[in-house]
C-alpha cells in the first residue's frame, strides 16, 4: 500500500487522539531501528520523543522481537488467572529492580489502568476515599487517572471521580510561592501538608506524585522534597503512590526516578519503558505490607489480558535488555552529556528560560524574555494561539526531527539505545531553531 493510500485510509476511519480530527496529516511511518526511523516515503528522522516516551530499547530490537516471535509460538493468549511462564519470571525480575519490599504486582495493559487500580487498592487498603494529586501532573486519559491529573487534558471530560484534591508542585523556575530554592525552606512542602489537615488526614487515602514531571514539564524537584513528601505521608498514615509510567525503567539514570531520593513509596505505577512499548502492559508494584491485607479480603480488580502471556514475555526481554547493555548506566552517562549540551544552548539563545533534566529526560523551555520569564506559548494556550509552537513542530520535522512540543517546551526525550554523535546531530538542529525563534520574541 502506497503512502497516499495509507493516509486516506487513516484519515476515512481513525480517531486520532488528542487531536481535531479535521485538522489531521500524519506522517506515514514506515519502519525503524535504533534511535531513527524513517516514512513511507524514505524520509529519516531522529526519534528526539523515544516515539512517546516509551521506546527506551529503540526501534526493533532484536532481542525483544525475537522473545516476542518465540512466544507467540509457545501460547498466544490464556485467561488472566492462571499462571505461566513468563508472567512468573516477570515477577521475579521486577522484584529484583523495584525497591523496599515492593514485590507483589498487578498487570494492566497500560499507565492509565495501572494508575485507576493503584487507586482502587489504595482505597480498598486504606479504607479512606481521598486522593491528593499535583496540579502540573499528567497520570492518563481513563476517568480516574484524568481526574488525577492536572493537565488541561482533564476539563473538558469532567466531571471525573469524586475525592481527588490538587496541590500546588515544586516547580522552582516558576515557584508557586515566589521564592528562591533553597531559602524557600521547601514552603510547596509546607503547603501541602496545611492541605491535609484542611482535608482531614483521616480521609486521605494516598498522595500521587510523578517524582520527576514528565509531559507538563519535566519538572525535576529539589532535594529535600521527595524525603519530605515521604515524612508527611509517614505522619498522617497515607500512602505515597509513584507514577513511574513515564519516568521509570532508566528514563532518568535509575531504574525508577524516585531512586535518586533514596525514598521508597508503598506503590509504584509503571508501563511505557516495561516493554519498551513493544506490546501493551502496565503493572502496579505494591508493598508487602499491602499485599499481606489481599490474602484474606477480596481485590475487586480484573482485567481480561491482565498478564498476558505475550506481554510479560516481551517484559522479561526488555529487563533483560537493559541490563546486559547496561542501559540504566548508559542513560545517567548520555544524560550528563545532553544537559552539559543543553546549557550551551541556554547560553547562547535569548529565547531560551531554563533547561531542565535527568538522565534522557529533559525540555528546553522557551521565554519572550529571560528576566520576566513570560513563556512563548502560554500554558493550555489554544489552537489560535499556538502558531508559534506548530512552527517550530513543522522546522524540526522537516529538518528530520521526531520532537515533542508543547506550548514553551520542546521536550528531548530519545530511546536509551541513541547515540551521543546522535544526541549532537539533533541538537545541532534544535540550535537552528532556536535562532528562529530568538528572531520572533
Amino acid at each position: 500500500m502506497d503512502f497516499e493510500e495509507i493516509k486516506r485510509l487513516d484519515l476515512a476511519h481513525d480517531l486520532h487522539c488528542w487531536s481535531v480530527q479535521g485538522t489531521m496529516d500524519p506522517l506515514v511511518f514506515d519502519h525503524g531501528q535504533g534511535a531513527v526511523f524513517w516514512d513511507k516515503r524514505g524520509k529519516r528522522f531522529l526519534d528526539f520523543a523515544a516515539q512517546l516516551v516509551n521506546l527506551n530499547t529503540g526501534h526493533q530490537h532484536p532481542r525483544v522481537v525475537e522473545a516476542i516471535k518465540k512466544q507467540a509460538d509457545i501460547c498466544c493468549t490464556c485467561a488472566p488467572g492462571f499462571a505461566h511462564e513468563p508472567k512468573s519470571l516477570l515477577g521475579r525480575m521486577l522484584a529484583k529492580v523495584t525497591p523496599g519490599t515492593l514485590d507483589k504486582f498487578f498487570y494492566t495493559l497500560g499507565g492509565a489502568e495501572a494508575n485507576e487500580n493503584a487507586i482502587r487498592i489504595s482505597r480498598m487498603y486504606t479504607g479512606k476515599h481521598k486522593i491528593l494529586a499535583r496540579w502540573r501532573s499528567y497520570h492518563g486519559a481513563t476517568y480516574g487517572a484524568i481526574t488525577l491529573s492536572g493537565d488541561p487534558r482533564r476539563p473538558p471530560v469532567e466531571p471525573g471521580i469524586p475525592g481527588v484534591v490538587h496541590v500546588l508542585d515544586p516547580f522552582c523556575y516558576r515557584c508557586s510561592f515566589g521564592l528562591t530554592h533553597p531559602q524557600c525552606d521547601l514552603q510547596c512542602l509546607k503547603h501541602i501538608n496545611e492541605v491535609i489537615l484542611y482535608e482531614n488526614p483521616d480521609t486521605i487515602a494516598a498522595i500521587i506524585i510523578e517524582p520527576v514531571t514528565g509531559t507538563n514539564g519535566i519538572i525535576v524537584p529539589p532535594d529535600g522534597y521527595i524525603q519530605g513528601l515521604r515524612s508527611l505521608c509517614d505522619q498522617y498514615g497515607i500512602l505515597l503512590i509513584a507514577d513511574e509510567v513515564m519516568s521509570g525503567f532508566g528514563r532518568t539514570g535509575k531504574w525508577f526516578a524516585i531512586e535518586h531520593w533514596e525514598v521508597t513509596p508503598d506503590i509504584i505505577t509503571m508501563a511505557k519503558g516495561l516493554t519498551s512499548g513493544y506490546l501493551p502492559l502496565g503493572a502496579v508494584a505494591i508493598s508487602s505490607d499491602i499485599a499481606r491485607y489481599f490474602d484474606n479480603k477480596m481485590l475487586w480488580s480484573g482485567l481480561t489480558y491482565s498478564g498476558h502471556p505475550l506481554s510479560c514475555a516481551t517484559a522479561v526481554a526488555t529487563l533483560e535488555v537493559y541490563k546486559e547493555e547496561d542501559l540504566i548506566e548508559s542513560a545517567r552517562r548520555k544524560g550528563r552529556f545532553l544537559m552539559k549540551e543543553l546549557e550551551d544552548l541556554k547560553d547562547r539563545h535569548l529565547c531560551v528560560g531554563e533547561v531542565r533534566g535527568i538522565g534522557l529526560f529533559a525540555a528546553i523551555e522557551l521565554v519572550k524574555d529571560k528576566q520576566s520569564k513570560e513563556p512563548v506559548v502560554k500554558w493550555n494556550a489554544q489552537a489560535a494561539d499556538l502558531a508559534i509552537s506548530k512552527e517550530i513542530n513543522r522546522r524540526l520535522l522537516e529538518s528530520g526531527i521526531y520532537a515533542v512540543v508543547r506550548w514553551n517546551w520542546i521536550f528531548v526525550t530519545p530511546p536509551l539505545v541513541i547515540t551521543e554523535s546522535e544526541l549532537k546531530e539533533g541538537l545541532g538542529i534544535v540550535d537552528e531553531i532556536l535562532t528562529y525563534v530568538d528572531g520572533i520574541v
